[in-house]
C-alpha cells in the first residue's frame, strides 16, 4: 500500500512522544502524557481521513501505517 509521507511522519512523532513517558512520573508523566495523547489523536484523524478519500479500509491503513513506522525502526539502512 502506497502510503504518503505525512501519515508516516504523524505516526513517528505519536511514537515519540509515548517513547517519552518512559521513566517519568507525576506532573511530569501526565504533561508528556498529555502530548503524545494530542500526537496519537492527529494521527488517528489523518489515517481515518485517508481511509475515506482513498476508500480504503480504516484498519487496513492504521496497520499499514504502523508496520511502515515499525519496519523503518527495525531496519538499521531505514
Amino acid at each position: 500500500m502506497d502510503l504518503p509521507d505525512d501519515l508516516i511522519a504523524l505516526e513517528r512523532a505519536a511514537e515519540e512522544q509515548r517513547a517519552k513517558m518512559a521513566g517519568l512520573d507525576g506532573e511530569e508523566y501526565e504533561g508528556q502524557r498529555r502530548a503524545w495523547r494530542t500526537a496519537a489523536e492527529a494521527v488517528q484523524a489523518a489515517i481515518t481521513a485517508h481511509a475515506e478519500a482513498t476508500g480504503l479500509d480504516r484498519y487496513t491503513v492504521e496497520m499499514a501505517v504502523k508496520r511502515a513506522v515499525r519496519h523503518a525502526e527495525e531496519d538499521p539502512a531505514g
